[in-house]
Formats: structure tokens, sequence, C-alpha cells
């Protein structure tokens, strides 16, 4: 019996994309010779996730998970070729096992979950649990980023909009444990997440904005002033005013409560922390939404048909 090493299953591994243990198993029916073993893995159906890794896969769900006691919470994006895909329960099911992993395992980046034993089954890394995915699917599979914050002193809270389109997570400190299960307490977290996911925000106070943005916004807002004819003895007033229009669009406690524009969200964080008897903060959030930043193949069947006939 040929010796199979770790370092012919790694190989084989990168060649095929199929999974360690079915690697291992190949290996060992087609007696440690490389190419009976992919042959094997081909034949058998478990080398098809590597004819899927040069497709582009933009579409997929953000999943979420938080733990009982929301002191740790999860966002990951995991895209696949279409949103048929998208919508099973088989895909479903991967992405909220993926998530689970990560607020268990705390993983440091994606490289390093790929490289992680998967929590219910270490005989399999969260790579082999992918290309399993990929090649049951039958599409693409990747990991593309993912959020998990941690908390002691307040309640981590997630939203998952459209069914896995936009996908949100805060983390809210409150200095009165007495009052983290206070109903009150838990609406406004939750009220938090939904403005993250309908408003957009880009940080949570004026302080976080780096100064170069600001001072492009400046020179935007100058020079918008100037073309419209404004006086330069004005123009300076003007871009200040203008800069608190802009942080109440990119700073979430400055925006307008979704359900209430009379108020903003740190009036109404100030309002709910008087109700319940406690100081209550956003900490930071995450927001991601599905494919954003990917480039989306554009199928042109006309040119493809006519592709086609030439080659005939």
């Amino acid at each position: 019996m040929a010796n199979i090493t770790s370092q012919m299953v790694k190989e084989l591994r990168e060649m095929t994309q199929a999974g360690m243990m079915d690697c291992k198993k190949a290996l060992v029916e087609a007696e440690g010779e490389m190419e009976k073993a992919v042959e094997w893995l081909r034949e058998k159906g478990l080398a098809a996730a590597a004819k899927k890794a040069s497709r582009i896969a933009a579409e997929g769900m953000v999943a979420s998970y938080v733990n009982d006691d929301c002191t740790v919470g999860v966002i990951v994006e995991i895209n696949c070729e279409t949103d048929f895909v998208a919508n099973t329960e088989n895909f479903k099911a991967f992405c909220k096992n993926v998530a689970k992993h990560i607020a268990v395992a705390n993983p440091a980046d994606v490289d390093a979950l790929l490289n992680q034993k998967y929590i219910d089954d270490e005989s399999k890394s969260i790579t082999d649990l992918l290309s399993d995915a990929t090649v049951a699917i039958g599409e693409k599979i990747s990991i593309r980023r993912f959020a998990r914050f941690e908390t002691k002193d307040g309640a981590i809270e997630s939203y998952i909009h459209m069914g896995g389109k936009i996908g949100v997570l805060v983390q809210v400190a409150n200095d009165n444990p007495a009052t983290f299960a206070n109903d009150a307490f838990k609406a406004y977290y939750h009220d938090v997440a939904l403005q993250i996911a309908a408003a957009k925000p880009t940080f949570v106070r004026k302080d976080e904005v780096p100064s170069d943005n600001l001072d492009k916004e400046k020179e935007i807002l100058r020079a918008q002033a100037l073309n419209e004819g404004k006086p330069e003895k004005i123009v300076d007033k003007m871009v200040e005013g203008r800069i608190e229009k802009y942080y109440k669009e990119v700073c979430l406690l400055d925006q307008p409560f979704v359900k209430d524009g009379d108020k903003s969200i740190q009036k109404v964080t100030d309002e709910v922390g008087k109700e319940i008897g406690a100081k209550l903060d956003v900490v930071k959030f995450a927001r991601f939404e599905r494919g954003e930043g990917i480039e989306k193949r554009q199928d042109n069947f006309a040119e493809e048909i006519a592709a086609q006939m030439q080659k005939k």
C-alpha cells in the first residue's frame, strides 16, 4: 500500500478543490498516483468544484448569527452564481452554519476561517465544507467577508433585509446591566439596526470622519457655492452649514431617525437611556450589501450564439 503523505493530499486538493478526506481516499484508491486520483475524483463528481473556480459569484446572501444573550454576533457575505441557488434551503443552511462557526471559533479573517476545523465536524476544515457545498449545490460558492462583534457591557443586534440582500450588525453599549433585558432597550437597538440598513451611514459619529474626507467634501461644497455665484465672503459660512448636512447623511448619530424625522439617532439614544435609567451609546456597526463592488458577468446571448456558429 502506497504511503499517502499530507503533502500529497494538499497538492491534490489544490488541483481539484475537492474535500480533504475525499482527496485522501482518492489517493488510497489510486495507490498514490496523482493522475489516477484526479480521475477517480472526477468520476465520482468530487472534482467539480475546480471547474467552477473561474466563474463569477456575485449573487448569494448576507447571513447572521447572534447568541442567546446577545453578547456575540456575526454577519457574513457568502456568494454564489445565481439567485436561484441563493434561494435554496441547502445554500441558506450552509450560510447559517458558517455564521455560527465564525461566532464560536472567532477567526481573524477569511483566510484563517478557511483553515479552521469546522466546529460541528472536526474531521473537516471550512475549506472542505466550502468544496463540499460547491459540489452539492453545483455552483461556485465563496465566503467573501464577515464582521464579528463581542461585548460584555451592552448588546449585539443583527438585521437581515430582503432575504439577505442587506445585512447589519451593530454593537450598543449600556452601563446598567439590570436593563439589558428591558423591552425598551431591545426595541432601541433593533431600531438602530433598521436605521443603518435604511439610511446607509458610513460612520457612527462626527469625530470618526477622516480629515481627508472632510477636506475633500469642503472643497466640493466651496466649488459648488462659487459656481452658484455666491459672494466669496459668505462662501465659507455656507460651506460650514452644508457640512452639517453632510454629517447628517454619513454619521449615524446625526441622522434623522427613519421612524421620526424630527429626532436624531443621538436624541433617541438619550431619550431611551433616560427612560430605562442607563447611559447608552452606539459603539460600532457593519453594513454589508450583497455583491457590492463585484463586477457581474453580463451575458450577451446573441454574441454567444454567433460565436458558436463561427466554430462550426
